[in-house]
């Protein structure tokens, strides 16, 4: 027989026997594994490299940020690959072969000649292997180590993770520059990767009793309670997230990212915008530990909505605030809202779909906030572009996040173990 989840949902009975050292090392191995994935090594040293770049080569700026997309897009096709293979196979090894492959792509940029069809051929494969050992597939391994306390566990691993990865690796990134010239950033960047993340991923990230490695036989795996991807895709639940938190994601990012700009045009300093930028990322980081608490203890999923909503008010205060002040509490609100989008996502899919096929399910939904994580910052330029300003499209993205903020509202109660296990049966 198997123990009943926190969540409603069933693992294999060896999942409460398991110590507590493993589930510690786990949380450890997947908070290292997010500081040092794509968005700190990649995304958030991007632009430490792009002048220097830009200088040695004699190419425009534009050109170089190609590769942002060449990444979402390659990602986007892999998620739900390496999620879907994680589910079968289990985490572990590809994790540890995925960390060697992407710290040999970034370490490979330092390679980069004047052509830069070899330049966006490296990102590819960036893009491709830094995939494997990403946030939804560690999002993967500490829901399924976790059964109490599952949001908070998530909220550590992927916010702490990432907070804390977004922080140093800049730095890192740029007395590497100064020191020995990009290339030696790169080859560094790689180095931190590789020599960090190996051993840690080596010694401490096992997958769960009945998963991966230690799942002896085919009935293994069929014990954990859960739907297939076609399955979740048949209930609204499935849509209303992968819209809300898609949507929601997207402007929240292309937002983070514009922030200098937005503020910039109504006569604001650089110095304002950096620091509303610095605690809009940091109370995002930290607001997804504080979301995955508040989804332990609550009843329901509504509890996001009114956290989500706080977009709305960031929204009107970045665009409408006439002094430093204002400016910064719209950060925060910003950050509360982008905290609670990607805090309450894995936790929902545990709750609604269980873990069977987590890391599929995950992976889909990845792919949906990349894709519209790529596709917002295109269309808040090109408004700007055509109306010199990016009022009207700060005031779609307010109508936008209310609209998510609706959606979440419509989310149903949590399925129980046999209520899942009915709607399976339904769906077949």
């Amino acid at each position: 027989m198997t123990q009943a989840l926190h969540t409603g949902f069933a693992l294999p009975q060896a999942v409460p026997a398991a110590g507590g050292h493993n589930k510690t090392g786990v949380l450890a191995a997947a908070t290292t594994g997010n500081a040092l994935a794509t968005t700190a090594s990649v995304h958030a040293v991007f632009g430490t490299f792009l002048v220097p770049l830009s200088e040695s080569f004699g190419w425009n700026r534009a050109s170089i940020s190609v590769v942002l997309a060449i990444l979402a897009a390659a990602s986007a096709v892999i998620y739900p690959l390496a999620g879907r293979y994680a589910d079968v196979h289990g985490t572990r090894r590809m994790v540890l072969t995925g960390n060697v492959l992407f710290a040999l792509s970034v370490a490979a940029l330092a390679l980069t000649g004047g052509s830069l069809l070899q330049f966006y051929v490296t990102f590819l494969a960036i893009g491709i292997f830094g995939a494997l050992p990403s946030t939804s597939i560690f999002s993967k391994l500490v829901a399924e180590w976790f059964r109490d306390n599952r949001g908070s566990a998530l909220g550590v691993s992927a916010g702490l993770g990432n907070g804390i990865g977004s922080v140093l690796m800049p730095i890192a990134a740029a007395l590497l520059i100064s020191a020995g010239g990009w290339r030696v950033g790169y080859l560094g960047i790689a180095g931190l990767i590789l020599f960090i993340g190996f051993p840690v991923f080596f010694f401490l990230l096992r997958d769960a009793p009945g998963c991966g490695e230690h799942a002896g036989a085919k009935e293994s795996h069929s014990a954990i309670e859960g739907m297939s991807l076609r399955d979740a895709a048949r209930l609204p639940a499935f849509w209303l997230i992968m819209v809300a938190i898609a949507s929601g994601g997207g402007i929240s990012t292309a937002v983070l990212s514009h922030v200098v700009p937005i503020v910039g045009e109504r006569g604001f300093s650089l110095a304002t915008g950096t620091a509303v930028v610095s605690v809009f990322a940091l109370v995002g980081s930290f607001w997804q530990i504080a979301t995955g608490r508040l989804l332990d203890v609550a009843r329901g999923p509504r509890i996001v909505a009114p956290m989500y909503g706080l977009a709305i008010a960031g929204l009107l205060l970045l665009e409408f605030g006439t002094s430093p002040l204002p400016l910064v509490a719209g950060g925060v609100c910003m950050g509360i809202a982008l905290g609670s989008q990607f805090g309450s996502l894995p936790f929902f899919i545990a709750r609604y779909f269980g873990l069977r096929n987590f890391g599929t399910i995950l992976g889909v939904m990845y792919s949906a906030v990349i894709a519209a994580q790529g596709i917002t910052p295109v269309l808040l330029d090109a408004s700007f572009d055509l109306l010199g300003s990016y009022r009207a499209a700060v005031l779609v993205g307010v109508g936008i996040m209310a609209c998510g903020s609706l959606l979440l509202l419509l989310l149903p109660a949590y399925r129980t173990q046999s209520g899942l296990s009915a709607a399976t049966a339904i769906a077949h």
